[in-house]
Parts: structure tokens; sequence; C-alpha cells
């Protein structure tokens, strides 16, 4: 009886997150000057990128999370009949 128990409250509990959104930012600096390595991906265009890099050593590539979709998608309509 536990066990049914557990599994429902789970079932429910994974159900009721929030579903999942894109990352809208598309480009990321990995930077490599004296400061150490690191990575930020908070760029959405790639001259953003490259001012964050400029005088600090680094590069810019593609972020990998970054599919092309918008944040803010419209939720589906019901269609009528």
């Amino acid at each position: 009886m536990r066990i049914a128990m557990l599994i429902t409250t789970l079932m429910v509990a994974s159900g009721s997150a929030p579903p999942a959104q894109a990352d809208p930012y598309r480009w990321c600096a990995h930077y490599s000057g004296e400061g150490g390595n690191g990575t930020n991906c908070w760029f959405m265009t790639l001259d953003q990128c490259r001012s964050a890099i400029s005088g600090v050593g680094g590069r810019c590539a593609p972020n990998p999370f970054y599919d092309g979709l918008p944040l803010d998608r419209p939720s589906p309509r019901a269609r009528r009949n």
C-alpha cells in the first residue's frame, strides 16, 4: 500500500512541473585570459559576445542548448468544430 501511495504521489508531482523552455541565448563566450577559464552563454548576438571577450581573451562559439525557438511561445488553441 505504501509503494502504491508513493508512486501516485510521484506521478502527480512530476505532472505539475512547468514545461521546459529553450535557451534564447545563441552565443557563448569562452574566456582564456589571465582571470582563468570560464564560459558565459548570455549573448543573443555575436557582436555582444565579441565585445565581452574584447581585451580579456577568448573565443565565441554557438550555444549548444540554443534551438532557435522563441522563449514565449503561444499556447496551442483548441479547435472548434
